[in-house]
């Protein structure tokens, strides 16, 4: 860890002002964030589409944060590459053992965000305050993934409304339910916490020839209706 941050207990981003105390999230999560991120010195939960993690994790270490990875053996780097993610600065403990709480509050220590791998874990309130103290103590961010953590001061849910075809088949009538290739996916993401109302923004996860992206999805005034 004082490797990758240069020096240990440095975090790679300056957070002289409110914006920068934000960990930067991937357009169009950060626009339903406070300061376009998540703060730091906080918990958040996210559940459901790891591509949307992915995206999130390619973002931050785009802007000079280290990132680490506590129990996601499955979670796919070379997605997180072909979105921009600076492989350099992930650390990964895919099978973390018997506590990966504290292997995650031991990374908060020298990363400026830490991903953990929910996977079941019953979090005591207590503890859950230990290192929530931990993370607030070193201007860290602790995201937990498939899971709820006492406490966790914003929630991020996702899912999938419809995938797309990829462009350029022969023939329109081949686009048929179950068959083709998938280029690309519509996300509902909502995003809730303390004391602040949810709120639901549209993602279009798209392929192109250069990697994956995720954009702002042009809406209709239905898919608006659903997303409200």
């Amino acid at each position: 860890m004082a490797a990758m941050s240069g020096q240990p207990d440095q975090h790679a981003v300056d957070v002289a002002d409110p914006v920068e105390g934000a960990l930067p999230m991937p357009s169009p999560l950060s626009e339903v964030l406070p300061h376009k991120g998540i703060a730091r010195g906080t918990v958040a939960c996210l559940d459901g589409m790891n591509s949307v993690l992915i995206a999130v994790i390619a973002e931050v270490t785009r802007a000079g944060g280290q990132v680490g990875i506590v129990g996601l053996p499955r979670l796919g780097l070379l997605s997180a590459a072909e979105m921009g993610a600076d492989l350099s600065r992930i650390a990964t403990v895919p099978l973390p053992g018997a506590d990966p709480v504290e292997v995650a509050a031991v990374l908060l220590d020298g990363m400026d965000l830490v991903v953990l791998g929910a996977g079941g874990l019953d979090v005591a309130p207590s503890r859950s305050r230990v290192v929530m103290g931990r993370a607030r103590k070193q201007s860290s961010v602790l995201l937990v993934v498939g899971g709820r953590w006492p406490g966790a001061q914003t929630h991020i849910d996702t899912e999938v409304l419809t995938y797309r075809h990829s462009p350029g088949l022969a023939d329109p009538a081949d686009i048929r339910c179950g068959f083709g290739r998938i280029g690309g996916m519509r996300l509902r993401i909502t995003v809730s916490g303390r004391s602040r109302r949810p709120e639901t923004v549209l993602a279009d996860l798209v392929a192109r020839p250069q990697g994956v992206e995720m954009v702002q999805a042009t809406t209709t005034q239905h898919e608006l209706a659903v997303a409200n």
